[in-house]
């Protein structure tokens, strides 16, 4: 076994060496200079698109705008940033978190693209679903049925494991027994149970559930880590310098921490960046293509909210308490740290915050990535083979909770490293496709608001 997990840290420090690295966060910098710094002065327009109400005539899709929306965060805020987190900054410092801010802010651009294009791209599938996601633009928009073989066969990879099973089916069996003293195999065979009745329900119950519980376990566990914050507001500011300054210089041992270099604190902070947001990885397009709308570019604005909310907002509040409180550098791993700083800035309620928004984060990450694979299984095997699909994941979901953590976050790593390459190539191949559809959406609108307020000059 030892072997195994030898092999797999060599084959995850290869993967997200400096080329892949160079790349995820190169296509997030292209992006973003080449659609105006679209993440920034078009955040207020996307924010009000997330929560208007209203609905586009004769729109195509098989959920709502928000609804894909929280099916792709069902997906996204999960252990990563719980979890995903805590072991980013035990393993990188606290520089990590500033390198997360880095991934997540270029990330939007990228999330933006990728969403786009799906919609763009989508097909509608023998069973009258929508389908869309990397495979098909890929295939449609590069031309190139290999590199969409490729992504779906890395999708599928993911979902059974990587993000879709084993960390979070680990994280939350670990918390509640350690919360609420529940045995492992108690909490995996109800866990697996109610998986399996909701994923067997396709995208529009995920998508039902989704709606839901993302707002509610968002709000719950935010309110939770701000309260902490404001009771500790004196030790923000330096924090916040001991992050900036733990990014660009050797971070120390010091208590549990053993030490981390730069180059350690920023593959780190991206790379969990990248596994709690998804940008890049070619995930979220997939739940975005099921939307029903009628502009590309309006559902790619309100896709890109996603890697805002999950990262700057959650992560940021999960990595400023472990810092605040200390916590960073003792001897607990992963859950158990978002834990105990919980129970030192809240005691007696806050692991309890910890545990049940593990549970809720977890378990809709489950949902999402079913679904994500279950497309890229369509993809390539056809809609017959969904069935055979949804049982293996089951049963997967199922073991998740006995296998050890160092080796599912490696294992996660790999996969997903592998999954985002095919995507990245595609979005450097149709990035004049985004800005164009971009620049036509933008022009249309200014001339709306224009044409608009001629009218209203006239009527005066």
């Amino acid at each position: 076994m030892q072997n195994v997990t030898l092999f797999l840290e060599k084959a995850d420090s290869f993967i997200w060496g400096p080329p892949l690295l160079i790349l995820l966060v190169g296509t997030g910098v292209y992006l973003t200079f080449k659609l105006g710094l679209i993440q920034v002065f078009r955040l207020p327009l996307a924010l009000k698109y997330v929560f208007s109400k209203d609905t586009e005539q004769g729109a195509e899709g098989d959920v709502s705008s928000f609804q894909a929306l929280c099916t792709a965060l069902a997906a996204t805020i999960g252990t990563g940033n719980i979890v995903g987190v805590a072991t980013a900054i035990k393993a990188g410092g606290p520089g990590a978190l500033f390198w997360m801010w880095v991934a997540a802010f270029f990330g939007m651009a990228t999330k933006y693209g990728e969403c786009l294009l799906s919609v763009k791209y989508r097909v509608v599938d023998d069973n009258g679903q929508m389908s869309g996601g990397p495979m098909y633009y890929i295939e449609k928009g590069l031309g190139n049925r290999f590199l969409a073989k490729m992504f779906a066969a890395f999708g599928i990879a993911v979902a059974f494991f990587g993000i879709g099973t084993f960390p979070q089916i680990n994280a939350i069996t670990d918390a509640v027994k350690l919360t609420f003293n529940i045995p492992v195999v108690a909490t995996s065979v109800f866990l697996t149970a109610v998986v399996a009745l909701v994923t067997l329900g396709g995208i529009k119950s995920i998508a039902r559930i989704s709606e839901i519980i993302v707002p509610f376990m968002a709000v719950f566990y935010v309110m939770g880590a701000l309260f902490i914050m404001i009771t500790n507001i004196s030790l923000i500011p330096q924090t916040f310098l001991l992050v900036i300054k733990s990014a660009f210089t050797t971070t120390a041992a010091t208590g549990g921490f053993l030490g981390a270099s730069v180059l350690y604190a920023m593959r780190n902070g991206v790379a969990r960046g990248v596994f709690s947001n998804e940008s890049g990885l070619g995930s979220a397009p997939i739940a975005t293509a099921a939307a029903k709308t009628n502009s590309c570019v309006k559902q790619g604005l309100i896709s890109m909210t996603g890697t805002f909310f999950d990262t700057i907002i959650i992560c940021t509040m999960t990595g400023m308490m472990l810092i605040m409180t200390g916590v960073w550098s003792g001897d607990l791993v992963g859950a158990s740290m978002t834990n105990e700083a919980f129970n030192t800035g809240l005691p007696v309620i806050g692991p309890y915050i910890v545990t049940v928004g593990l549970i809720f984060f977890a378990f809709t990450t489950i949902l999402g990535w079913n679904y994500y694979g279950e497309r890229c299984t369509e993809y390539l095997f056809g809609v017959k083979a969904i069935t055979a699909y949804r049982l293996v994941f089951i049963v997967l979901v199922g073991v998740g909770a006995f296998l050890k953590l160092d080796m599912i976050w490696i294992l996660a790593d790999i996969v997903n490293g592998l999954m985002a390459i095919p995507n990245l190539i595609a979005l450097v191949g149709l990035r004049n496709v985004i800005a164009s559809e971009t620049k036509v959406y933008f022009d249309s609108m200014k001339s709306e608001t224009t044409l608009n307020w001629k009218k209203e000059t006239e009527q005066q």
